[in-house]
């Protein structure tokens, strides 16, 4: 799994005109699945979200996480993180998982989330042509892949 994290002050997801999910404060999620990811992979990577320490502190230090400061998570699933550009200039696909084994762990991920963050974590449609809106705050973005774990 392939997740970017991205610090915002606003976020949301709209599918034809409609707002499916909107945040203040938080993590604007991008989740890229592929086919070779498991629960583990989704486990690890949920905690790393959760637990990540970018938002400041008293001292403006990047030093408390999601719950101390009452963040939100908007959760986008994002095939094209796995996007192969070795060759040309059109990207193939063929890593990022397909619908039927995608599907049910982007859910187990709003689940997981969910629970951890212990309130609701927005999200856009699987699938669907989103919009997506938002105010990157710092900028603070961060990639995460679980098959790297730095």
């Amino acid at each position: 799994m392939r997740a970017v994290l991205q610090r915002v002050t606003q976020a949301s997801c709209t599918v034809d005109g409609e707002v499916t999910g909107a945040i203040d404060t938080g993590f604007l999620v991008l989740l890229g699945i592929e086919e070779a990811d498991a629960l583990e992979d989704l486990d690890w990577l949920a905690q790393k979200i959760i637990g990540m320490r970018v938002f400041g502190d008293e001292n403006g230090m990047m030093n408390k996480a999601l719950a101390d400061v009452g963040g939100d998570i908007l959760l986008i699933s994002q095939f094209t993180l796995f996007a192969s550009t070795k060759k040309g200039n059109r990207p193939g696909f063929t890593r990022a998982a397909r619908p039927e084994v995608a599907i049910p762990l982007y859910e187990k991920m709003i689940e997981k989330l969910s629970a951890l963050l212990g309130k609701k974590v927005k999200t856009g449609i699987f699938g669907a042509d989103m919009k997506i809106a938002l105010l990157n705050d710092g900028p603070v973005t961060i990639l995460i892949d679980t098959k790297d774990k730095e």
